[in-house]
């Protein structure tokens, strides 16, 4: 399934540091736990994590048929 990166209805920054070892499950439950209700993890959201270095980052969006992880890191 191809993916509308330009037709999000919310972005999401997670604040604070996030454990990167965390897969698709593991940031869906930092959502679920620490964001309540609030936030739908299925309503075209792109969540965007942080680590405790300023050069990794993930994203989290659901597709309609499955979560999709993105992973952005610089190795220095």
């Amino acid at each position: 399934m191809l993916v509308n990166w330009h037709d999000q209805d919310h972005i999401y920054l997670v604040c604070g540091k996030t454990d990167m070892r965390k897969g698709i499950d593991g940031l869906a439950m930092v959502i679920a736990e620490n964001y309540g209700l609030g936030l739908e993890l299925y309503n075209n959201s792109l969540f965007l994590f942080c680590g405790g270095r300023n050069n990794r980052f993930k994203g989290l969006f659901w597709d309609g048929e499955g979560f999709i992880m993105l992973y952005k890191g610089h190795l220095s």
